[in-house]
This record gives C-alpha cells, structure tokens and sequence, in this order.
C-alpha cells in the first residue's frame, strides 16, 4: 500500500496529471427497469495507477487542499468526454460536475459546450450530474449557471439523494430532471422495511414534480425487483455492471415478469383501479380540449402527457368555467391547453398497494378525491383512477377483511391464509410456512379462566406480528392457538427464534410466582384425572415450500401440520424445520 506523499510533492504530481491530460475515464451504464436497455453511462475518473492519486477519493480531497479542485474538475469532464466519444457510447452520458465550480464568480459556462463541440457531441445527450462533496452556500448563482446550461439543452441530474449537505433543497430549488438515490438506501433494500418506505416517498415525490429516479448501488437481483416494484425507472450498480473503460453495450438482466396471475388472485394495487380515458397533449388548444369535453360527457378530467408521461391534469369544471367567460374562447380558444391544467396532479405507480393509495388520496387536497388520480408504470402513463372506485374497493377489502378475520386476534383467518399460500404457488415464489402451536394451552385455560386465556392468545398474535416483516410475510390466525406465518424473508429462522426467545420473557408475566417456581401446576387431563402440567410453551413447525415441492394449499398445511406436530414432541420451546421433503425433492432431480 502506498504511502501518502508529502503535499509538495502531491501538488507537483496534481499540476502534471492536469496538464499532461493523465486522468482515466471508466463508464457504468444506467439502466432502464421496462426493458432492461442501457439508458446511459456514467462517467467516473480514475488517476495514474501507480499513484497515491488513482484513488478519486484521494485525487478529489488532495485537490481541495491544494486549491485546485475546479481545475480537476474541468480536466474531468474533458477525459471524460472525450473518452465517450471515443468509445462509440449510445444513450445519454452523466457528467459529474461539483456544484461550487458552477457556483464560482469566475465561471466560464461556455467552456463545457466548448468540448462537447470540439468532440461532436451534442449537449442534448448530456446530463450535469452535481456531486455534492462540498456544501452549496450561493443558490441563486447555482440556479443561475444552470438555466445556463439547460437553454443549451442539457439535463440535470441530482447524485446521493439523501445524503450530503442539502440535497433536498437542491431537488426544490433546482428541479432537477433526475435524482440519484444514495446507494445506501438501495444495498439491501429486499429486507429492510424502513429503507423502502423511504425510497417510495421519495418515487412518490418525483412522480409528482416530474422527475426520474435513478437507483444507484443495485447489488442484487432481489434490491433489483424491489426498485422496479416500487416504479423506479432507472437502476446503476455493480450487479448491473461495474465501471470499465470499455463498458458493454448491452445488458442481460432478470426483469420481474408480468402479473400472469388469474384475476381472482392479483395483489390489491393501484393497478387495478386504472380506466382508460382520452389524453392529450400540451400543445392542443383549448378548443380542441373543450370539443373532447364535449364528446366524452362522463369524463370528468383528461391527463396531459408528453412524451409518455404524465405532467398535467384537466378538470371539465374548471375548463368549461374558464371558457364560459366572455370574449375567452376568442382570446384562448387557440392557445395550448398547457395554460389550463393543474401541474401537480397525484400520480401513482400501479404497484402502490389500495392502503398506501388510500393515505396518500386522504392526506392531499380533496381534489384528488373527486377528479382522480393518474396510474403510471414506471413513470409512463398507464391510465387513470377514480376516487369513486379506491372508495369502492377500501371498502371491500374492510368487509372481506372482517368477515374473515380471527375475532380475537383480528389476523386473517383460514380463508385469506389459504389463499395467500395458493397465490405463492401460483407465482411460483418460494417460501416457508411456520405453524405455531401453544404447548399445554387448554390446562393454562382451565386453571386461569378464559380471559386470561385470551389474553395470552392475543400476546401471541402481537408477537408474531412484531417479529415477521410486514412488506415480505404473512400472518395469520388459524383457530384457538394455531397461528400460521407464511415467510418470504430471507432470514426466517433468525425471526422463528427471536419469537421463541421474546415469548419465554413475556409469558412469564401471565403465571402466578408459585407456579413459576414449581414450573408447572395441577389441572384434569382429558380423562378427567388430576395431573401436573408444565408452563404453557411455543412451538413452531416450519416446512420450506420451493418451488415444486408443493402444489395446492392442501399439501402445504398437512406437511406444516406434520412439522408442528414433531416439534411439539420436544420439551418447552422449539422448533421444528422439515428437511426430508425438500431432500427427497432434490434427489428426485439429481
């Protein structure tokens, strides 16, 4: 490892790496979650190899110190452009530039177009990628430099949304035409439930404002399907490639497939609120909007969408109201509708569940109630959707909720259990399925009454509830004290023993001292006789459904039951994994 060098001598090496035009370009694609295709690249620079300053980290702080950031940053963007010309590169390339080069007194904004033009590329195809290394104190000169740059057609993107010193009031002030999502809240993103709300508000902030998301840091196919769940249309990362100085020109990725579920078992989504109705574009004029009001008297707003996506609304009210007025439709009959419509309609991916589009329609003005909302896919225009029906079917699923919901738990029941486990099958999605049964429950009844018995069952249900993720599994209550957690979490066991560990401290509250200290107390068995029975205990029997294994809901309860029923062999709390199915399965296939 390297040394760092004293600063003279990094100053002396920093000037020659400028001037001599000694930087790297590498390239990482950015690619888009409908089709897989390359979108564009992102360029990114490394110095001389054997040098204290290959590293960017290295190369951009020594540069700071020295003083000569913007010159780095300049020789940048020339290495990299230069090198993307060369390359031959299709799609859009990301620039990175430092927001404070922009931000300078002395800024040249001429001098990027300037090679770009000497390397014949357009500035259509580029995007000013701001890295926020360092904060952003002048705004207005910022916002200046790029109104700049986006009258000679460039975009700007936004990186590391998330972290940094402001990057939220850069998204507000700036309007960026992209934002990167730091790759902190991407790793992982499959198991943690607080990193995908986070990243859906931050989906639901764009799709409002018009902006497109990039997720940077994919690591997995499994973060991969999540972001593309969630409408994400762009993704960045080493599972989809790793920067190189001659990137591929094409992708291979695993795409999550189309919902080719029967409609009986589709997921409650937005997606299946969506009508289609007439749009329009923001250049027709408001009399061609008036005549379509006219043709299609149920419709009450048409969306406006430009280039497949959407950025407006219109309302008939308030389009007829406007040109009801005198002399309007001789003064505006011709103009583009763009005038008219509401900017800030609420748009939605088609995947957001019916509860989560139920908070947001509630939580925004009434508007949105009454005129609609737009459904998109992965930011493209899918269709619209009605308040009228989100009303309808929130209502359904309270009533079918209710209907067969466990009374005492309120957990989903038999029904909703077996069809959430034949909808596993149908998807062919692996799972596990984990019976929990309470061990010696009908003495711990009869000895302390029913509603202490209730009161256990209810401690129970919460507990499952509290160790199962609620965005990957599923819990429900089978009867008495049967309860049933259908798995999709990676880590199930670790969860199966946390739920055995927080059940044997919290139990210990629901039995008097002395029969803690005899662990146990006497009660009629079956037959009628006296006997001595243990504390009440946990067991969890868990059967792993691959794909294959199992086929109808049928086979996956009676081999959950079986596993229950050897782990309730066992002393107090335990837990009970069936391997011989999975392994007679593999062997059948080796």
């Amino acid at each position: 490892m390297n040394e760092s060098p004293c600063l003279e001598s990094l100053k002396h090496e920093l000037e020659n790496i400028i001037s001599q035009n000694q930087l790297t370009a590498l390239f990482q694609p950015i690619a888009s979650t409908r089709d897989g295709e390359i979108f564009g690249y992102e360029g990114l620079i490394r110095g001389p190899s054997a040098s204290f300053l290959h590293s960017p980290i290295n190369l951009f702080r020594v540069a700071e110190e020295l003083g000569c950031l913007h010159a780095l940053d300049f020789a940048c963007r020339k290495a990299v452009i230069k090198a993307f010309v060369k390359e031959e590169l299709s799609g859009r390339l990301f620039l990175n530039v430092i927001p404070s080069c922009l931000a300078e007194q002395d800024f040249k904004p001429g001098a990027t177009l300037a090679l770009l033009t000497d390397a014949g590329l357009t500035p259509q195809r580029v995007v000013i990628e701001l890295t926020e290394t360092q904060p952003t104190h002048d705004y207005n000169l910022l916002k200046e430099a790029l109104l700049h740059y986006r009258n000679m057609g460039f975009k700007i993107a936004l990186d590391d949304l998330g972290e940094g010193f402001s990057s939220l009031r850069l998204w507000s002030e700036l309007k960026p035409e992209f934002v990167k999502i730091d790759k902190y809240f991407i790793q992982g993103l499959a198991d943690d439930a607080q990193k995908r709300q986070f990243v859906r508000s931050i989906q639901h902030i764009a799709l409002n404002t018009g902006t497109r998301v990039i997720a940077e840091g994919i690591e997995s196919q499994a973060d991969l399907h999540v972001v593309q769940k969630i409408g994400i249309g762009y993704v960045q990362g080493y599972f989809i490639a790793r920067p190189n100085a001659h990137p591929p020109r094409q992708l291979n990725l695993n795409l999550q497939e189309k919902d080719h579920r029967p409609s009986g078992l589709k997921e409650q989504s937005a997606g299946q609120l969506l009508v289609e109705v007439p749009t329009v574009i923001p250049k027709q004029s408001g009399t061609e909007i008036c005549r379509i009001f006219s043709k299609y008297p149920l419709v009450h707003a048409l969306p406006v969408i430009d280039e497949g996506r959407p950025v407006g609304l219109l309302r008939r009210h308030e389009v007829i109201e406007f040109f009801g007025r005198p002399f309007a439709n001789e003064l505006y009959g011709n103009k583009p509708c763009k005038a008219l419509m509401d900017c800030t309609p609420l748009i939605v991916e088609h995947s957001t569940s019916l509860q989560e589009l139920s908070q947001l329609v509630t939580a925004a003005d009434h508007r949105h109630l009454a005129d609609g909302f737009i459904i998109t896919g992965q930011g493209h225009y899918l269709g619209m959707g009605t308040g009228h029906d989100l009303m309808r079917a929130i209502t359904e699923l309270q009533i079918r909720a209710a209907r067969h919901a466990n009374p005492l738990t309120l957990l989903p029941g038999n029904v909703p259990i077996e069809e959430q486990i034949e909808i596993l099958l149908t998807e062919q999605r692996n799972f596990t399925a984990a019976y929990i049964d309470l061990d010696h429950f009908k003495p711990y009844n009869d000895v302390y009454g029913y509603a202490c018995g209730d009161r256990m069952i209810r401690m129970l249900g919460e507990l499952l509830l509290s160790v199962a993720d609620p965005q990957m599994d599923f819990v429900g209550h089978i009867g008495g004290d049967d309860f049933m957690i259908l798995f999709r979490s990676e880590d199930w066991k670790q969860r199966c023993q946390n739920l055995l560990k927080e059940f044997e401290l919290k139990v210990q509250s629901l039995f008097k001292p002395e029969h803690q200290l005899q662990n146990g107390y006497s009660s009629t068995d079956r037959r009628g006789e006296l006997q001595h029975f243990p504390l009440s205990s946990l067991s969890i029997g868990v059967i792993e459904a691959h794909t294959g294994v199992y086929l109808t809901h049928h086979e996956v309860a009676a081999a959950a039951t079986h596993a229950k029923h050897l782990a309730k062999s066992k002393m107090g709390n335990s837990l009970f994994v069936e391997q011989r199915r999975l392994a007679h399965q593999e062997a059948q296939l080796a």
